[in-house]
């Protein structure tokens, strides 16, 4: 599946659903940079994605970046909140007191 994802990008196809399929493809197989470079440029394209950002929040986490991670779900609430999208919204908020808990 990433390898036809990345032809398509390589081709010119640009968009938040494809790099959100990027992003979730790299951080299933632990590549959590490469995940990250993805979900941020798909939060870019979608603000309002709040699925992405709440994978964006857990890549930076699995790269060691928690900084970046609290930022991401911090965003990725606001996203939510301003949807609806109830069930990101709990999960992002579980996130962030873990997070709060390990410092």
């Amino acid at each position: 599946m990433l390898e036809s994802l990345e032809k398509m990008l390589a081709k010119g196809v640009d968009n938040s659903l494809l790099r959100f399929g990027l992003g979730k493809g790299y951080l299933d197989l632990g590549e959590n940079l490469k995940a990250a470079e993805h979900l941020q440029r798909c939060v870019e394209f979608d603000p309002k994605y709040s699925a992405a950002w709440k994978l964006l929040g857990k890549a930076h986490l699995a790269a060691g970046d928690r900084g970046a991670a609290r930022t991401a779900w911090e965003q990725g609430l606001e996203a939510a909140r301003a949807h609806g999208d109830k069930q990101a919204e709990k999960e992002m908020t579980v996130f962030l007191k873990k997070l709060d808990k390990q410092l």
